[in-house]
Protein backbone atom coordinates (compact mmCIF):
# COMPACT_ATOMS: atom_id res chain seq x y z
CA UNK A 1 0.00 0.00 0.00
CA UNK A 2 0.83 3.76 -0.51
CA UNK A 3 2.18 5.64 2.87
CA UNK A 4 4.34 8.38 3.88
CA UNK A 5 7.98 6.97 4.79
CA UNK A 6 10.81 8.61 6.20
CA UNK A 7 14.37 8.44 5.10
CA UNK A 8 15.82 8.77 8.22
CA UNK A 9 14.88 11.91 10.81
CA UNK A 10 14.66 15.60 10.16
CA UNK A 11 13.44 18.18 7.72
CA UNK A 12 10.09 18.14 5.76
CA UNK A 13 12.65 16.21 2.83
CA UNK A 14 12.87 13.11 4.45
CA UNK A 15 9.21 12.43 3.77
CA UNK A 16 8.29 11.08 0.60
CA UNK A 17 5.48 8.50 -0.68
CA UNK A 18 6.39 4.77 -0.88
CA UNK A 19 5.28 1.10 -0.64
CA UNK A 20 5.14 -0.69 2.70
CA UNK A 21 2.99 -4.00 3.36
CA UNK A 22 -0.63 -3.82 4.33
CA UNK A 23 -1.45 -4.05 7.67
CA UNK A 24 -3.44 -7.25 9.22
CA UNK A 25 -5.51 -7.04 12.20
CA UNK A 26 -4.78 -9.11 15.40
CA UNK A 27 -7.74 -10.89 16.84
CA UNK A 28 -8.87 -7.29 18.95
CA UNK A 29 -8.05 -5.28 15.66
CA UNK A 30 -9.55 -3.65 12.48
CA UNK A 31 -8.27 -2.22 9.24
CA UNK A 32 -9.36 0.47 8.23
CA UNK A 33 -8.99 1.79 4.96
CA UNK A 34 -8.16 5.83 5.00
CA UNK A 35 -10.49 8.30 3.79
CA UNK A 36 -8.16 11.33 6.12
CA UNK A 37 -5.64 11.29 8.51
CA UNK A 38 -4.99 14.43 10.45
CA UNK A 39 -1.69 15.71 11.58
CA UNK A 40 -0.20 17.18 14.63
CA UNK A 41 2.55 18.67 16.14
CA UNK A 42 3.95 15.20 17.34
CA UNK A 43 3.92 14.25 13.92
CA UNK A 44 6.28 17.14 13.10
CA UNK A 45 8.61 15.91 15.94
CA UNK A 46 8.29 12.21 15.27
CA UNK A 47 9.92 13.12 11.99
CA UNK A 48 12.58 15.13 13.17
CA UNK A 49 13.51 12.20 15.31
CA UNK A 50 12.43 12.97 18.47
CA UNK A 51 9.23 11.21 19.31
CA UNK A 52 8.89 7.45 18.26
CA UNK A 53 6.06 5.51 17.96
CA UNK A 54 5.27 3.57 21.00
CA UNK A 55 6.39 0.01 21.29
CA UNK A 56 4.21 -2.57 18.67
CA UNK A 57 2.74 0.87 17.01
CA UNK A 58 3.22 1.32 13.20
CA UNK A 59 6.08 3.27 12.48
CA UNK A 60 4.70 5.14 9.65
CA UNK A 61 3.55 8.63 11.09
CA UNK A 62 0.01 9.64 11.75
CA UNK A 63 -2.18 9.49 15.28
CA UNK A 64 -5.28 9.42 13.97
CA UNK A 65 -7.59 8.98 10.89
CA UNK A 66 -11.22 8.33 9.28
CA UNK A 67 -12.62 6.02 7.10
CA UNK A 68 -14.16 2.64 6.36
CA UNK A 69 -13.33 -0.66 7.71
CA UNK A 70 -12.03 -3.06 5.67
CA UNK A 71 -11.18 -6.10 7.46
CA UNK A 72 -11.57 -7.17 11.69
CA UNK A 73 -9.79 -9.86 13.96
CA UNK A 74 -11.93 -12.77 15.29
CA UNK A 75 -12.58 -11.30 18.97
CA UNK A 76 -14.30 -8.18 17.56
CA UNK A 77 -17.55 -7.80 17.92
CA UNK A 78 -18.84 -4.10 17.84
CA UNK A 79 -17.48 -3.27 14.47
CA UNK A 80 -17.87 -4.74 11.15
CA UNK A 81 -16.57 -4.45 7.31
CA UNK A 82 -18.04 -1.44 5.69
CA UNK A 83 -18.74 0.28 8.85
CA UNK A 84 -17.69 4.23 8.62
CA UNK A 85 -15.71 5.28 11.67
CA UNK A 86 -12.61 7.71 12.93
CA UNK A 87 -10.00 6.54 15.24
CA UNK A 88 -7.45 7.29 17.79
CA UNK A 89 -3.60 5.93 16.87
CA UNK A 90 -0.30 5.31 18.05
CA UNK A 91 0.75 5.82 14.48
CA UNK A 92 0.38 4.86 11.28
CA UNK A 93 -2.40 7.06 10.12
CA UNK A 94 -0.05 8.34 6.72
CA UNK A 95 -1.30 5.58 5.03
CA UNK A 96 -3.55 4.20 2.82
CA UNK A 97 -4.61 1.61 5.41
CA UNK A 98 -4.03 1.50 9.40
CA UNK A 99 -4.55 -1.34 11.88
CA UNK A 100 -5.48 -0.13 15.12
CA UNK A 101 -7.28 -2.15 18.35
CA UNK A 102 -10.93 -1.82 18.15
CA UNK A 103 -11.45 -0.03 21.63
CA UNK A 104 -10.03 2.99 20.03
CA UNK A 105 -12.84 3.32 17.35
CA UNK A 106 -15.29 6.00 17.53
CA UNK A 107 -18.68 6.21 15.20
CA UNK A 108 -18.50 9.34 12.85
CA UNK A 109 -20.89 11.80 14.24
CA UNK A 110 -23.85 12.36 12.70
CA UNK A 111 -24.07 15.57 10.33
CA UNK A 112 -19.67 15.33 9.89
CA UNK A 113 -18.87 13.62 6.83
CA UNK A 114 -16.18 11.31 6.55
CA UNK A 115 -13.61 13.81 6.02
CA UNK A 116 -13.40 16.26 7.88
CA UNK A 117 -14.45 12.88 10.89
CA UNK A 118 -10.54 12.85 10.70
CA UNK A 119 -9.98 16.09 12.36
CA UNK A 120 -11.95 14.67 15.33
CA UNK A 121 -10.17 11.86 17.28
CA UNK A 122 -6.96 13.53 18.32
CA UNK A 123 -8.30 16.78 19.53
CA UNK A 124 -11.49 15.65 21.34
CA UNK A 125 -9.95 12.94 23.08
CA UNK A 126 -7.36 15.61 24.17
CA UNK A 127 -8.92 18.01 25.56
CA UNK A 128 -11.75 15.94 27.02
CA UNK A 129 -9.07 13.88 28.88
CA UNK A 130 -7.21 16.69 30.25
CA UNK A 131 -9.82 19.75 31.02
CA UNK A 132 -12.74 17.38 31.93
CA UNK A 133 -11.22 14.04 33.28
CA UNK A 134 -7.90 14.97 34.46
CA UNK A 135 -8.68 18.94 35.37
CA UNK A 136 -12.12 18.31 36.40
CA UNK A 137 -13.38 21.77 34.53
CA UNK A 138 -16.81 23.12 35.70
CA UNK A 139 -19.55 25.25 34.59
CA UNK A 140 -18.69 28.76 35.65
CA UNK A 141 -15.10 28.44 36.05
CA UNK A 142 -12.52 29.98 34.02
CA UNK A 143 -10.31 28.78 31.05
CA UNK A 144 -6.95 29.52 29.20
CA UNK A 145 -6.01 28.17 26.25
CA UNK A 146 -2.19 29.09 25.32
CA UNK A 147 -2.55 28.53 21.08
CA UNK A 148 -6.41 29.05 20.79
CA UNK A 149 -6.63 28.69 17.24
CA UNK A 150 -4.37 24.85 16.68
CA UNK A 151 -6.80 21.77 16.61
CA UNK A 152 -6.51 21.31 19.87
CA UNK A 153 -7.34 25.13 21.21
CA UNK A 154 -10.43 25.51 18.77
CA UNK A 155 -11.75 21.96 20.38
CA UNK A 156 -10.72 23.63 23.78
CA UNK A 157 -12.70 26.75 23.18
CA UNK A 158 -15.50 25.42 21.93
CA UNK A 159 -16.07 22.20 24.34
CA UNK A 160 -15.56 24.77 27.26
CA UNK A 161 -17.76 26.93 26.12
CA UNK A 162 -20.16 24.73 25.35
CA UNK A 163 -20.07 23.75 29.49
CA UNK A 164 -20.81 27.13 30.34
CA UNK A 165 -17.17 28.31 30.91
CA UNK A 166 -15.18 31.50 30.54
CA UNK A 167 -12.74 31.28 28.02
CA UNK A 168 -9.60 33.56 27.57
CA UNK A 169 -6.83 32.29 25.00
CA UNK A 170 -3.47 33.09 23.68
CA UNK A 171 -2.98 33.62 19.69
CA UNK A 172 -0.12 35.18 17.19
CA UNK A 173 -2.63 37.37 14.86
CA UNK A 174 -5.63 39.70 14.87
CA UNK A 175 -6.98 37.08 12.86
CA UNK A 176 -6.77 34.11 14.98
CA UNK A 177 -7.92 36.83 17.79
CA UNK A 178 -11.35 37.07 15.21
CA UNK A 179 -11.55 33.37 15.10
CA UNK A 180 -11.52 32.31 18.73
CA UNK A 181 -14.27 35.07 19.70
CA UNK A 182 -16.60 33.17 16.99
CA UNK A 183 -15.92 30.30 18.37
CA UNK A 184 -17.06 31.73 21.95
CA UNK A 185 -13.91 33.25 23.52
CA UNK A 186 -14.12 35.66 25.81
CA UNK A 187 -10.98 37.52 25.90
CA UNK A 188 -8.59 36.83 23.06
CA UNK A 189 -5.18 37.47 23.59
CA UNK A 190 -2.27 38.37 20.80
CA UNK A 191 0.91 37.55 22.64
CA UNK A 192 3.06 39.18 19.87
CA UNK A 193 1.34 42.51 20.92
CA UNK A 194 0.73 42.37 25.46
CA UNK A 195 1.39 40.61 27.83
CA UNK A 196 -0.34 37.57 27.69
CA UNK A 197 0.30 37.24 31.84
CA UNK A 198 -0.91 41.15 32.55
CA UNK A 199 -3.93 40.48 30.56
CA UNK A 200 -5.02 37.40 32.02
CA UNK A 201 -5.09 39.56 35.22
CA UNK A 202 -6.82 42.35 34.49
CA UNK A 203 -9.61 40.01 32.86
CA UNK A 204 -9.78 38.08 35.63
CA UNK A 205 -10.21 40.74 38.20
CA UNK A 206 -6.66 39.61 39.13
CA UNK A 207 -8.33 35.82 40.73
CA UNK A 208 -6.09 33.90 37.52
CA UNK A 209 -7.80 31.28 35.80
CA UNK A 210 -9.07 27.62 37.31
CA UNK A 211 -7.67 25.73 34.68
CA UNK A 212 -4.63 26.36 31.56
CA UNK A 213 -4.51 24.13 29.39
CA UNK A 214 -0.42 24.60 27.83
CA UNK A 215 1.35 23.37 24.96
CA UNK A 216 4.42 25.37 25.33
CA UNK A 217 5.61 24.43 28.51
CA UNK A 218 9.14 26.21 30.33
CA UNK A 219 8.77 28.93 28.47
CA UNK A 220 5.67 29.82 30.07
CA UNK A 221 6.11 28.18 33.09
CA UNK A 222 6.35 30.75 35.62
CA UNK A 223 3.58 33.15 34.14
CA UNK A 224 1.34 30.43 34.15
CA UNK A 225 1.42 29.64 37.65
CA UNK A 226 1.35 33.53 38.61
CA UNK A 227 -1.82 33.34 36.34
CA UNK A 228 -3.94 30.94 38.40
CA UNK A 229 -6.43 31.19 40.37
CA UNK A 230 -6.76 29.98 43.57
CA UNK A 231 -6.95 25.75 43.58
CA UNK A 232 -6.31 26.36 39.86
CA UNK A 233 -4.86 23.40 37.43
CA UNK A 234 -1.85 23.97 35.01
CA UNK A 235 -2.46 21.20 32.46
CA UNK A 236 0.95 21.38 30.38
CA UNK A 237 0.35 18.85 27.27
CA UNK A 238 3.12 20.33 25.22
CA UNK A 239 6.81 21.82 24.99
CA UNK A 240 7.21 24.05 22.25
CA UNK A 241 8.95 26.31 24.97
CA UNK A 242 11.19 23.95 26.28
CA UNK A 243 11.47 21.30 28.70
CA UNK A 244 13.18 23.10 31.95
CA UNK A 245 11.97 26.17 33.81
CA UNK A 246 11.47 27.58 37.04
CA UNK A 247 8.72 26.78 39.45
CA UNK A 248 8.10 28.93 41.67
CA UNK A 249 6.50 26.44 44.37
CA UNK A 250 6.02 29.01 47.20
CA UNK A 251 3.56 30.57 44.24
CA UNK A 252 1.98 27.12 43.52
CA UNK A 253 1.34 26.63 47.66
CA UNK A 254 -0.07 29.88 48.47
CA UNK A 255 -3.25 29.47 45.50
CA UNK A 256 -3.23 25.92 46.52
CA UNK A 257 -2.29 25.02 43.02
CA UNK A 258 -1.43 22.22 40.84
CA UNK A 259 0.86 21.34 37.65
CA UNK A 260 -0.08 18.76 35.92
CA UNK A 261 1.55 17.38 32.97
CA UNK A 262 0.15 14.37 30.64
CA UNK A 263 0.69 12.65 27.54
CA UNK A 264 -1.85 10.98 25.49
CA UNK A 265 0.14 8.72 22.69
CA UNK A 266 1.55 6.92 25.24
CA UNK A 267 -1.26 5.47 27.10
CA UNK A 268 -2.44 2.06 27.12
CA UNK A 269 -4.59 0.57 24.57
CA UNK A 270 -7.18 0.12 27.96
CA UNK A 271 -6.73 3.79 28.94
CA UNK A 272 -7.43 5.04 25.47
CA UNK A 273 -10.21 3.21 25.21
CA UNK A 274 -11.90 4.59 28.28
CA UNK A 275 -11.09 7.79 26.84
CA UNK A 276 -12.61 7.91 23.74
CA UNK A 277 -16.30 5.99 25.23
CA UNK A 278 -15.89 9.49 27.00
CA UNK A 279 -16.02 11.26 24.11
CA UNK A 280 -18.28 9.03 22.17
CA UNK A 281 -20.45 9.63 25.05
CA UNK A 282 -20.23 13.08 26.24
CA UNK A 283 -18.64 15.23 23.03
CA UNK A 284 -20.53 13.62 19.90
CA UNK A 285 -24.01 14.80 21.10
CA UNK A 286 -22.72 18.56 21.35
CA UNK A 287 -21.20 17.53 17.41
CA UNK A 288 -24.61 16.53 16.36
CA UNK A 289 -26.54 19.15 17.83
CA UNK A 290 -23.75 21.69 15.92
CA UNK A 291 -22.45 22.74 19.57
CA UNK A 292 -18.87 21.86 18.86
CA UNK A 293 -17.60 20.89 15.32
CA UNK A 294 -13.60 20.25 13.58
CA UNK A 295 -12.50 22.68 12.21
CA UNK A 296 -10.42 22.58 9.28
CA UNK A 297 -7.84 25.00 7.56
CA UNK A 298 -6.75 22.92 4.54
CA UNK A 299 -6.96 19.11 3.13
CA UNK A 300 -4.35 17.91 0.89
CA UNK A 301 -3.18 14.99 -0.67
CA UNK A 302 -0.46 12.88 1.07
CA UNK A 303 1.39 13.50 -1.86
CA UNK A 304 1.82 17.07 -0.16
CA UNK A 305 2.50 15.94 3.29
CA UNK A 306 5.60 18.51 2.76
CA UNK A 307 3.25 20.93 2.60
CA UNK A 308 1.17 19.80 5.57
CA UNK A 309 3.97 19.88 8.04
CA UNK A 310 5.04 23.41 6.77
CA UNK A 311 1.72 25.14 7.41
CA UNK A 312 2.07 23.58 10.94
CA UNK A 313 5.88 24.55 11.47
CA UNK A 314 4.73 28.40 10.28
CA UNK A 315 1.41 28.23 12.45
CA UNK A 316 -0.37 29.63 9.34
CA UNK A 317 -3.26 27.27 10.01
CA UNK A 318 -6.80 27.66 12.15
CA UNK A 319 -7.75 24.33 13.24
CA UNK A 320 -6.36 21.03 11.20
CA UNK A 321 -5.08 20.41 8.60
CA UNK A 322 -5.86 17.05 7.11
CA UNK A 323 -4.36 14.21 4.68
CA UNK A 324 -6.82 11.91 2.16
CA UNK A 325 -4.69 9.22 0.40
Amino acid sequence: MRSVVCEGAGGVEVMSIGEIPAPLPAVDEVVIDVAAAGVNRADLLQRQGFYPPPPGAPQTIGMECSGVISAVGAEVTDWQVGDECCALLAGGGYAEKVVVPAVQLMPIPDGVDLVSAAALPEATATVWSNLFMTAHLKPGETLLVHGGSSGIGTMAIQLAVAHGVRVLCTVGTKDKMEVCTRLGADVAINYREAEWANVVREATGKAGADVILDIIGAKYLEDNVKSLAYGGRLVVIGMQGGTKGTLDLGRLLSRRGSVIATALRSRSVQDKGEIVAEVAGHVWPLVEAKKVQPIVHQVLPLADVRTAHEILEQSSHVGKVLLTP
